[in-house]
C-alpha cells in the first residue's frame, strides 16, 4: 500500500537522522529555553509513549529468546546491572562530582537498556533479537533494579523511598511496555495492517518524543550546563565509553560470536537515558537531570559512531577475503 510505505519511509528517515535532530534541537534550547520548557511537566507521560512503542515492537516470540538463549541473555543483563552502575560511582567519586548533578550519573548507570541499543544493534549488524531480549529483561527488572542500586549507592543523601522509585518506574516502563504488548497481540490478530501502519509510524514518534525531552531538560537547565565544567562532561564521555568498551570486551571473553558481542556493547552502553531524566525531574532536581540529558545527546553520537566502525570492518573484511579469492 503506498500510505503504508511513506509511513515506512517517514519512519525510516526520522530514524536515520536521529542524531542531527538531538544536536539541532540542544543547541536551539541553549538558544531559547522558554520555547522547550513548557514541554517539562510532560515528560514522564512523554517517556510512557516511547514505552508503548517499545512494547508494540515485542511479541511473544521475543520472550520465548530468554530460554532458549539463557546464558546470553544473563551475560547481557547482568553485565549492564553491574558495570554501568559500578562505572559511575567510581566516576563520580574520583571526578568530585557535586552530589546532586553526579546523582544524574548515578540514574544513567542504573537505568535499563534503551530503544536506541536495539537500533544501533540493527544499525551494528549485531543480533537484534538478542538486543530485544536484553532491553526486555532489563526494563521489566528495572522497578527493582534500579531503586535497590539508587538506594544502595546514594544512602541517606536521598529521601527518595525504594518504594517511590519503583512506583514510577512502574508506571512509566513497565505498564506501558505492557500495554504495549497486549496492543500488538489485539492489533495482530484482528487489524494486521493497523499493527504494520504503527510499526512504521512508530519509530519517527519515538524519536521526536526523546528530542523534545532532550530539548525540554536542556532549557531547563540552561545556566548549569553554560556554567558545567569539563568534568561534567567528561564525566558524561567516559561512562558511556566505559559501558560500550566494557560491553564488547565481556562478549568477546565469554565466548559470544561477533554479532552478539556487539549487541552486548550497545546493551551496555546505551542507557535509558529518558527514564533516568524522568526520574530526576520526578524525584530530584533540575540539577540531576543535567547528565542525563547531556548522555541522551552524547549516546546518540557515539552509537552510531560505533555502528558505522562495525559496519566499515565487516566491509573491509569482505573486500580482503573476496580479493584473495583466485581470478580466472
Amino acid at each position: 500500500m503506498r500510505w503504508q510505505a511513506t509511513l515506512e519511509r517517514i519512519g525510516d528517515v526520522t530514524s536515520k537522522y536521529f542524531v542531527v535532530w538531538v544536536l539541532v534541537a540542544a543547541p536551539l534550547a541553549l538558544y531559547s529555553p522558554e520555547t522547550f520548557t513548557p514541554i517539562v511537566p510532560y515528560i514522564t507521560p512523554l517517556l510512557g509513549i516511547i514505552m508503548l512503542g517499545m512494547g508494540l515492537t515485542l511479541t511473544p516470540e521475543d520472550f520465548h529468546r530468554i530460554v532458549e538463549r539463557p546464558r546470553d541473555v544473563f551475560i547481557g543483563a547482568a553485565s549492564q546491572w553491574v558495570l554501568m552502575p559500578t562505572f559511575a560511582y567510581v566516576l563520580v567519586v574520583t571526578l568530585g562530582l557535586p552530589w546532586e548533578i553526579g546523582l544524574g550519573l548515578i540514574l544513567v548507570g542504573t537505568a535499563p537498556g534503551g530503544t536506541a541499543s536495539n537500533v544501533m544493534t540493527y544499525l551494528g549488524r549485531g543480533d537484534v533479537a538478542l538486543s530485544v531480549t536484553i532491553t526486555s529483561v532489563t526494563t521489566i527488572a528495572a522497578p527493582l533494579v534500579m531503586p535497590a542500586w539508587i538506594v544502595t549507592l546514594a544512602g541517606e543523601s536521598i529521601t527518595v523511598t525504594f518504594a517511590e522509585m519503583a512506583t514510577s518506574i512502574v508506571q512509566i516502563v513497565l505498564l506501558p511496555v505492557v500495554g504495549g504488548v497486549i496492543l500488538r497481540y489485539l492489533l495482530d490478530e484482528y487489524a494486521p495492517a493497523m499493527a504494520q501502519a504503527g510499526l512504521s509510524i512508530f519509530p519517527a514518534i519515538s524519536v521526536v518524543t526523546i528530542v523534545a525531552i532532550v530539548a525540554a531538560v536542556v532549557g531547563l537547565n540552561v545556566e548549569t550546563i553554560l556554567a558545567a565544567s569539563v568534568v561534567v562532561f567528561l564525566a558524561v564521555v567516559l561512562h558511556n565509553g566505559l559501558g560500550l568498551g566494557a560491553g564488547y570486551g565481556v562478549g568477546r571473553t565469554t565466548g559470544m560470536a561477533e554479532d552478539r558481542a556487539r549487541t552486548c556493547a550497545f546493551e551496555v552502553g546505551l542507557q535509558n537515558s529518558g527514564l533516568a531524566v524522568a526520574l530526576a525531574t520526578a524525584h530530584f532536581s533540575a540539577s540531576t537531570a543535567l547528565i542525563p540529558a547531556l548522555f541522551s545527546v552524547w549516546h546518540n553520537v557515539t552509537g552510531p559512531g560505533l555502528a558505522t566502525l562495525f559496519t566499515r570492518m565487516d566491509d573491509e573484511s569482505k573486500s580482503r577475503e573476496e580479493s584473495a579469492l583466485p581470478t580466472d
